[in-house]
């Protein structure tokens, strides 16, 4: 039976549950490496991630490097001593911080490794339809993700679910897994399997202004998979042009209604406090959205005051 003597690393929500569960379940953290603090806000006040919040809180010792490689924070490290690194949506490390630990440094990712690796795998599992993803945990290597196995458990995804529901599901299967993962490090049964390269494998990139933005000439389940896909964050955008005005829109909350009709795809419909759009097949009713100026609210809401002209479209 070996003792671990953890340095935590990550940033923002999903990985203050990890930690708080490692902690409960009794492990000895020698330290947290988090991402500095951010100007943020109006006031460009300073803004410390939710991993900072919660291990000052718990009176963790805490380093924020703004170089990986620096000298000095390597020092640093190796002086919290630890035998074990467990990482959760931080960033890529060098090999002297990944290589620095006795027993490895592993990482809890948001998918079935091989598939989907990258930034961005819950909302890309969504994105491209997937019923099954999972949480893996792998030793670190050169690459990204690319490292071997150590445990893996599937979740489901409802048909429905958004970004932000699938988020929370994995956090919690997530957080057991790491359990898991430290107790057969402990017990020196860790038995890592060497991940299985493939053509078919999906990745899941950074998300961007691009590859977010809604192409209403897409199948519909596609244009309601990425809406889902990216909600709450960052969310599908697309331009609506009404009242002589091209505005950006966030879109949260939609639903899909597969229908045949003779309207041009990108048209927009309002009747009975409903906003839809028409699309291949279809229509994709937006329920939640934010305009230009507004807060987010239930499109309901938005009708009461604001109004769409007859030949008002999305592009």
């Amino acid at each position: 039976m070996r003792d671990l003597r953890i340095v935590f690393m990550g940033t923002p929500e999903f990985a203050v549950s990890i930690l708080k569960e490692i902690l409960v379940a009794g492990y000895t953290v020698a330290g947290v490496i988090t991402a500095p603090d951010k100007p943020a806000g109006r006031g460009r006040k300073l803004h410390e991630s939710a991993v900072k919040t919660f291990a000052v809180s718990k009176d963790l010792p805490v380093l924020q490097p703004t170089n990986l490689k620096s000298p000095e924070f390597l020092e640093d490290l190796k002086s919290l001593n630890p035998n074990i690194q467990v990482v959760v949506a931080f960033r890529m490390l060098p090999e002297t911080v990944w290589n620095l630990p006795e027993f490895g440094t592993f990482n809890l990712h948001a998918s079935l490794l091989p598939q989907y690796r990258g930034a961005a795998p819950i909302n890309w599992a969504i994105i491209n339809g997937e019923e099954i993803t999972g949480v893996s945990t792998f030793f670190l290597d050169e690459k990204i993700d690319t490292g071997a196995t150590i445990l893996q458990q599937s979740v489901e995804i409802d048909k429905d679910e958004n970004a932000g529901s699938l988020h929370d599901k994995l956090m919690h299967t997530g957080a057991k897994l790491v359990l898991d993962t430290l107790e057969l490090i402990k017990e020196n049964k860790a038995v890592p399997e060497k991940q299985q390269e493939s053509t078919s494998l999906k990745d899941a990139p950074k998300l961007t202004k691009e590859n977010t933005r809604i192409n209403w000439n897409n199948p519909i389940d596609e244009i309601y998979n990425l809406i889902r896909g990216l909600s709450p964050y960052p969310t599908a955008w697309t331009e609506l042009i009404n009242n002589g005005e091209t505005l950006p829109i966030k879109i949260y909350e939609a639903k899909k209604y597969p229908e045949d009709h003779e309207l041009r795809i990108g048209d927009v419909v309002v009747k009975n406090k409903e906003l839809l759009v028409a699309v291949k097949n279809g229509y994709i009713q937006l329920l939640e959205i934010q305009i230009p100026g507004k807060r987010k609210m239930k499109t309901r809401d938005l009708l009461n005051g604001y109004q769409f002209e007859n030949h008002a479209k999305v592009l």
